[in-house]
């Protein structure tokens, strides 16, 4: 009687168990095939790579609809993707070192000459005593008392348009999911670890399709394991390689083992690398083999210019074309 009792009661915590263990839903598929990434600029700060510094576009059966990062180099790539600056729907920043952010005022610049009407979002990280926050950033940069006050005009609503920026929380110590929709698109960013400078993720989403910008990190908050989830490209930054024993640069972005790490444990169906310096350039065979211990889905090495399907992973041609 005893033992029937206690295995009852076994049965019972085994069957509460079971109850509170959630379901896990099948994840979307993307039904969109007009979604493509066109990569603007896949390397970094140097000046002896031959790439444009860092910077993406995602389209929309050939429109341009946002912007991700925009660093040197990246609006002449931007026109060879046949980018107009009036249909976009927003400017994300990851955070504003001079290699993700450089082409900035060309874009505002070039815009005077475009047909774009409708006010200009740009969002980007909050900031802390290295960097400004977002607004702040674009005031400087902008307003009559910034760094080009000829182009004010885009702040103070005297020209057809105005540029309407605000900052998304970067506070790795208490790290929150941003989300936001846009024109149909869903927006979510994250706080990332890149050192001193404050730095966020961002994933866009629309019609089960979805894209996650690692931004710079070493993912030691793990919050890209939130951003990633199940995403049909993840475009991860390759800066520092494998073998790298450089204690400043791990803590700044990852090796490719954790990006091989996030895309398996997220269930990335595509990761592409980008941003690469030259320490990372030539060891691509290492790369691909120390992502492949954690990672056996699609992987590619981004070069400039390169368009990437979102339904298929893959990429499908390139802006010089």
């Amino acid at each position: 009687m005893l033992f029937s009792l206690l295995m009852q009661g076994r049965l019972l915590k085994i069957l509460s168990g079971l109850a509170v263990i959630p379901t896990t839903a099948q994840a979307a598929q993307c039904m969109n095939a007009g979604l493509d990434v066109v990569v603007l600029g896949s390397g970094g700060p140097e000046l002896t790579d031959k790439r444009a510094s860092t910077g993406y576009l995602l389209r929309e059966n050939g429109k341009a609809r946002f912007i991700i990062d925009f660093g040197a180099g990246s609006s002449l790539n931007f026109e060879r993707a046949k980018g107009e600056i009036k249909d976009l729907n927003a400017l994300l920043f990851t955070h504003f070192h001079v290699d993700h952010s450089n082409d900035l005022p060309a874009l505002v610049k070039a815009s005077f000459f475009s047909d774009r009407n409708r006010d200009l979002p740009i969002y980007g990280p909050t900031g802390n005593h290295v960097i400004p926050t977002t607004p702040v950033f674009i005031e400087r940069h902008f307003s009559e008392k910034g760094v080009y006050p000829y182009l004010s005009d885009f702040l103070s609503g005297e020209a057809a348009f105005s540029l309407k920026p605000m900052a998304v929380n970067a506070d790795k110590s208490k790290p929150r999911l941003f989300q936001t929709k846009l024109n149909g698109f869903t927006l979510k960013a994250i706080p990332i670890e890149h050192g001193l400078m404050p730095s966020i993720g961002w994933r866009i989403e629309k019609d089960g399709c979805a894209v996650t910008f690692s931004g710079d990190t070493s993912n030691i908050g793990k919050t890209l394991d939130i951003l990633a989830k199940d995403t049909d490209i993840f475009i991860a930054h390759n800066a520092v390689p494998e073998s790298s024993t450089d204690k400043v640069a791990v803590k700044l972005h990852m090796k490719p083992s954790e990006i091989g790490r996030i895309a398996r444990n997220t269930n990335s169906r595509s990761v592409v690398l980008s941003h690469f310096m030259r320490r990372t350039v030539n060891v691509k065979q290492d790369t691909a083999k120390a992502v492949r211990k954690q990672y056996q889905g699609k992987l590619a090495f981004a070069e400039d210019c390169d368009i990437f399907s979102l339904k298929s992973g893959l990429k499908v041609g390139s802006c010089k074309q």
